[in-house]
């Protein structure tokens, strides 16, 4: 949770110490600061600084402050969030219980997860490194993030025929050996098939609770956060990688009714992530020359590129990828960025189509052309009749109904296991995975046992379609527990392939009445509520196909019906179930554009995109009546604060000062003692303190931003710390380089308790000017929340300090004067600006666009 707070400040004296006596409140007009917006978490503990000495602090908490509550945005710092579990669901050992929305301070969320730092800090050790970079640095720096998309590409490609190799294979063994032993005993089949099922589960399950706890679920609500702005601890390491793998491998092979896509996005982000840091440092896989990506902002690009290739692995859709991760995950989108997004999704679809050319050979075991999903439908209905539109609108409608009973019933189920069953420990998580595992078994094998089978129908010779379908491949026309051999089991048709080959199956063209209307009612209900009840169990788990399963069900259905109500209509029940499959995923997960593009790709049937795009339109606005989409209904649950793209109405009524009405700032002064700043530290859990200092006129005057990491690197360093409470001067700069502030991405980095100081230490003092950030974003006070949240957003911001009006105009910056033109002969910047060439007669240094901080040097220089 985020705490917005206000310090109050009387004066300062000659050694920087704030002196007590009366307060005097920043909120008036003659002060520098009122307010301070940010996305820093609150702290677990807001007690009186009484440690502190000659200081008057006085720290209010939102807790009964009685203002009015903010449902979103900046606003969400008045929302007391629940403390976040671990990845899995769970809340972490020694943790208390989630807190109520009416739970005081030191009950919330205690900081599992935390803003990214999106913005460029300015400060000494920043401008030193800048100006020491030769010529040859940019091309450097442009040239590696290119390489490193060529290799997310690659090893994302990989991460996906691995998977895919995996699943394919131990499929085909669990189907072979069962489908061999029913020729003998089908109780003993039965047995072989739930152990085989239960063993792959359990594989899962084991790695998952044990090794690598945030590889649960599909990852990709944690992903979007992150590239929205707030870091989920563990998300990105290299034991989540690895269990995300080998844990997908399990429960999709295992046979629940979960899909491996959502993980390929989570891996292929957990890829981009480790490349950008050099590796993994911790098992000794990593190298120092491509440490180079060291801020956030620079990893955010990276993950985006991850994200965009794990969709275009999973789909064999590249273009899908792109805008899959422009339209559902990013927040922040540049040109540059999508450039590489599209090579490196460009990159995926080159290494897939490699691997699936190889394994036609032979080479790959059970690897099959199900392997990647590919339906290609190219040879289904042509042409559609104004009539049959009725019919796609009713199965948009559908979509958008069960896609948003999907997304409640999910939430409330994943709400009780958080509450009442993963607090119980991990044997309790084991157990329940295993248990969907038999029940998920029992019924893929004991309901096509109830069913008469069928006698095969006439089918056309080129189709390439067999009734029955021999024994050991995949296909249509399943013969299971059939007396003839001219015949074959409908419902088994679906249950005894992979979800892959089923879809195939129901998107197969040429095969009317392959299914009867009471097996795909009852596939339906069945697999609907397995889908609910495993998703949110503690294994690497995916919806995408799962959502293509159930909506293809119905849409046959439909087709079905569309065939015998418009009798003289050429009309493929396979048709009806594509268009069925994308309204289930836009009620559901409600993406247009990157969903209309996926399946027009995995398809291969262009003339269909028309009626994607009605069913899609309308599922998802039925959808939208009802909740928000899956990932933001999980990423809210997991206590992930996601910014929407636009504001709450209710914000444009009101004032940054009113967002910052009656709390206090936790202001630093330049000069601290040592025990002054651990007090602070110690006290709340803000990641952002602003640091004040003396004026010319005696006035306090805010100078800058100190982050909260910065300071514990400072005082786990103790290099620099001082006898005397005066400023430092400049001979500090040679000390540190802005790589000993960078934290782990996706870690939680220093804390306090790392801090060990001697009793003549915390005497000492420190000077914070050389390494706080002299230009942090500033707004008025009476600029609109609304606006507020714009640029909070729109810049990817941590912090925002609240001002009183100013006094006077310095200058007046406009479009012109922001055209700069490089001069490579003269090796200067030309300003454009007619005013300013005035002025500085055309010319100003080479680097001064970014050395020149008069503030920042006059404070460090004093």
């Amino acid at each position: 949770m985020r705490l917005i707070i206000e310090f109050a400040v009387n004066n300062v004296n000659a050694d920087r110490t704030l002196l007590s006596g009366t307060t005097l409140k920043l909120i008036s007009l003659d002060t520098n600061c009122i307010g301070f917006l940010g996305t820093t978490e609150a702290s677990s503990s807001l007690s009186p600084l009484s440690s502190l000495p000659r200081r008057d602090v006085r720290i209010a908490s939102r807790a009964g402050s009685g203002d009015q509550d903010i449902p979103d945005g900046i606003g969400m710092a008045r929302l007391a969030w629940t403390r976040l579990p671990t990845a899995d669901g769970a809340v972490p050992e020694g943790a208390a219980a989630p807190a109520s929305p009416s739970a005081s301070d030191d009950e919330l969320f205690a900081g599992v997860v935390e803003s990214l730092d999106y913005e460029v800090i300015e400060n000494c050790a920043y401008r030193e490194e800048q100006a020491q970079r030769s010529k040859f640095w940019v091309p450097y720096y442009v040239m590696l993030k290119w390489l490193f998309a060529l290799l997310i590409g690659v090893g994302t490609g990989l991460a996906a025929i691995f998977i895919n190799l995996a699943v394919e294979n131990f499929s085909g063994w669990k189907y072979a050996v069962t489908f061999a032993i029913i020729q003998h005993s089908y109780f003993i089949g039965f047995l072989v098939y739930i152990i085989f099922n239960l063993a792959l589960v359990f594989s899962s399950v084991y790695i998952v609770t044990h090794f690598a706890p945030a590889a649960a679920g599909s990852g990709i609500p944690e992903i979007k956060g992150y590239l929205n702005g707030v870091d989920t601890h563990g998300i990105l390491l290299f034991r989540t990688l690895v269990g995300k793998i080998f844990g997908s491998i399990g429960s999709v092979g295992g046979g629940l009714a979960l899909g491996k896509e959502g993980p390929l996005v989570h891996t292929g982000a957990c890829i981009a992530s480790l490349l950008g840091q050099g590796g993994s440092a911790k098992y000794h896989l990593s190298s120092r020359w491509v440490r180079i990506f060291e801020s956030d902002r620079d990893r955010r690009d990276l993950v985006t590129c991850g994200c965009a290739a794990g969709v275009a692995a999973a789909f064999r859709a590249p273009v899908g990828g792109v805008l899959f991760a422009l339209e559902e995950v990013t927040s922040w989108w540049r040109s540059h960025l999508m450039w590489r997004v599209f090579f490196t999704s460009a990159v995926v679809g080159v290494v897939v189509q490699s691997a699936m050319n190889w394994c036609k050979s032979g080479k790959c075991g059970h690897f099959g052309p199900g392997g990647f999903i590919i339906w290609d439908i190219s040879g289904g209905q042509e042409e559609y009749s104004y009539q049959e539109l009725f019919p796609m609108a009713i199965i948009g409608v559908i979509g958008g109904l069960l896609g948003a009973l999907f997304n409640q019933l999910t939430l409330y189920i994943t709400k009780w296991r958080r509450t009442y069953l993963h607090k119980k420990g991990k044997r309790v998580k084991i157990f329940e995975a295993c248990l969907i595992s038999l029940i998920t078994s029992t019924i893929s094998f004991v309901l096509p046992l109830l069913r008469k089978c069928s006698p095969c129908p006439e089918l056309e010779t080129n189709s390439g379609i067999e009734c029955p379908r021999p024994p050991g491949a995949d296909g249509n026309f399943v013969n299971f527990y059939c007396s003839k051999d001219n015949e074959y089991n409908d419902l088994a048709t679906i249950f005894f392939n992979t979800q892959d080959d089923a879809i195939r199956n129901l998107f197969s063209a040429k095969t009317f009445h392959e299914y009867s209307a009471q097996s795909l009612i009852t596939f339906l209900v069945l697999f609907y509520s397995l889908a609910v009840v495993t998703f949110g169990t503690a294994v690497p788990a995916g919806q995408f196909v799962p959502g293509i399963m159930i909506g293809s069900t119905y849409g046959r259905l439909v087709g079905m019906f569309v065939v015998k109500f418009y009798k003289k209509l050429d009309v493929e029940e396979g048709t009806y179930a594509l268009l069925g499959a994308a309204s289930f995923l836009g009620g559901s997960m409600r993406m247009t554009v990157s969903l209309c593009v996926i399946m027009v790709e995995i398809t291969n049937n262009l003339k269909l995109l028309p009626l994607i795009m009605l069913v899609l339109l309308v599922s998802k606005a039925v959808g939208d009546f009802f909740n928000e989409g899956l990932y933001e209904v999980q990423a809210r649950l997991r206590g992930i604060p996601l910014l929407d793209s636009r504001p709450k109405q209710v914000m444009r009524n009101m004032s940054a000062k009113d967002a910052c009405r009656n709390q206090k700032v936790v202001c630093l002064p330049r000069v601290s003692r040592i025990v002054d700043i651990l007090s602070v530290l110690r006290s709340n859990k803000h990641n952002g303190f602003p640091v004040v200092d003396r004026g010319q006129n005696g006035e306090s005057l805010v100078i800058g931003l100190i982050l909260r990491s910065h300071l514990l690197v400072l005082l786990q360093s103790k290099v620099d710390f001082q006898n005397s409470p005066f400023p430092c001067g400049p001979g500090i700069l040679n000390r540190h380089n802005s790589s000993d502030f960078v934290k782990p991405p996706s870690s939680k980095g220093k804390s306090i308790d790392d801090i060990h100081l001697t009793e003549d230490e915390l005497g000492l003092y420190l000077d914070l000017a050389p390494f706080l950030n002299p230009s942090p974003y500033i707004v008025p006070e009476d600029m609109s929340l609304a606006k507020v949240y714009n640029l909070f957003r729109q810049l990817g911001l941590r912090h925002i300090f609240v001002v009183p009006r100013p006094s006077r105009v310095v200058g007046l910056i406009t479009r012109q004067d922001l055209l700069l033109e490089e001069n490579s002969n003269s090796g200067t910047t030309e300003l454009q600006s007619t005013s300013v060439r005035g002025q500085l007669n055309g010319k100003v240094p080479r680097g001064s666009t970014h050395l020149s901080h008069p503030l920042l040097e006059s404070i460090v220089t004093e």
